[in-house]
């Protein structure tokens, strides 16, 4: 008897060993994807449209066959833009048996998350965590482009369409998204010819102010601002240049996707504003207005860039998933090998981009769009 039973624990500790080395739940039947990012908090417009957008994703896919015929499981939870937070959302969709990630959604929550899934083996694709360091392990890709092609790609566009001639640059020097665009913005800047005349930094104990960085610009002669921020910083900016009656053109980056829904500010102060951004929701082409129509349907509003990546990033899964002939039953660790090797054989038309592509870096490459804001909506830039 006590033989007997010595092997029976010797056999249950060597099934938990084996059981801990998939680093995650067998999905069973269905593939559970997750997903991680802000619907709470300062940035929750940019988790909400994220996850709005993968959901009506999720449910087309599930209609249509599922992936590899199997149906997609899709839980999505909340960071509140906080890297603790988001370790520990991720923790506990890896408790729920999560084999694929899909997020995070903002830079310096993804950067932590990253070094998890890399310590874990596992998938992620990221829609618009845009720094490089969050594709630096090797098995995240991004459906965004990079801080280092957004800061670049503004400057040209900018040049291009000789937007203006002097200008002047705010930017949040703690933040990696906003300081990662400027460096590079700056440095194509030279390269471009443009003139920069004022780059004035904040910090997040400082972004409610920017009466100094505005009076500095004024002063310079600036007839445009470069703004790699987010909205919530800009709609501030925005009014207080109002007040001070300077009234130079403003450019920015995907962060201000989502400045016309900020409570209690006035639309009208950003009329005129332009921005680079992968998709417009006013494009004609009917793969948009099918998505503008669902979204609408689903959630009484107009979808953003986010809402139109992370659609985009269900179906580049779906391509990746099947292209590689990865199944619910697929380790995480065998999933992301996969995975891998399949983004970079792969090419998707997607709301965001057309023959969208990816090197083995996790970079997206595909072509950037500007769009300007006109009475209180966006509209597409020649």
């Amino acid at each position: 008897m006590k033989k007997a039973l010595s092997v029976i624990l010797v056999l249950s500790m060597a099934v938990g060993t084996l059981a801990g080395c998939g680093s995650a739940k067998s999905g069973g039947d269905v593939f559970k994807i997750g997903g991680i990012g802000p619907t709470t908090g300062a940035a929750a417009i940019y988790g909400t449209a994220v996850k709005n957008g993968a959901q009506i994703a999720v449910d087309e896919i599930n209609a249509a066959g599922g992936i590899n015929g199997k149906k997609i499981e899709f839980k999505f939870e909340d960071d509140q833009h906080d890297a603790e937070k988001s370790v520990n959302a991720y923790n506990s969709l890896k408790d729920w048996g999560m084999q694929m990630l899909m997020g995070t959604v903002t830079s310096t929550p993804c950067i932590a998350v990253a070094n998890e899934t890399a310590n874990d083996k596992m998938f992620e694709l990221t829609p618009s965590a845009s720094s490089t360091d969050v594709i630096k392990n090797g098995n995240v890709f991004q459906v965004c482009f990079t801080d280092p092609n957004q800061g670049i790609a503004s400057a040209d566009y900018i040049a291009n369409n000789k937007i203006g001639s002097k200008i002047a640059i705010i930017y949040d020097s703690s933040d990696v998204y906003s300081s990662g665009i400027e460096e590079k913005f700056v440095s194509e800047a030279k390269t471009k010819g443009l003139n920069v005349v004022a780059a004035e930094a904040f910090t997040a104990d400082t972004n409610t102010d920017f009466s100094t960085q505005l009076q500095k610009a004024k002063e310079a002669g600036a007839d445009l601002v470069f703004l790699p921020i987010y909205y919530t910083q800009a709609a501030i900016i925005l009014q207080q240049a109002s007040s001070m009656t300077y009234a130079p053109k403003f450019f920015g980056c995907d962060g201000l996707d989502g400045i016309l829904n900020v409570e209690n500010f006035k639309t009208s102060l950003a009329e005129g504003v332009m921005l680079l951004t992968p998709f417009a929701a006013d494009a004609t082409d009917s793969k948009t207005k099918t998505f503008v129509d669902a979204y609408k349907k689903a959630y009484k509003g107009t979808p953003n860039q986010f809402a139109a990546d992370a659609y985009d990033a269900m179906y580049i899964i779906k391509a990746a998933a099947e292209k590689g002939s990865v199944t619910p039953s697929t380790s995480v660790s065998d999933t992301c090998t996969a995975m891998k090797k399949a983004m970079t054989e792969i090419k998707v038309d997607g709301l965001t981009g057309t023959g969208m592509s990816w090197s083995s870096t996790g970079a997206v490459s595909k072509n950037p769009k500007a769009v300007v804001i006109k009475s209180g909506a966006y509209v597409s830039m020649k």
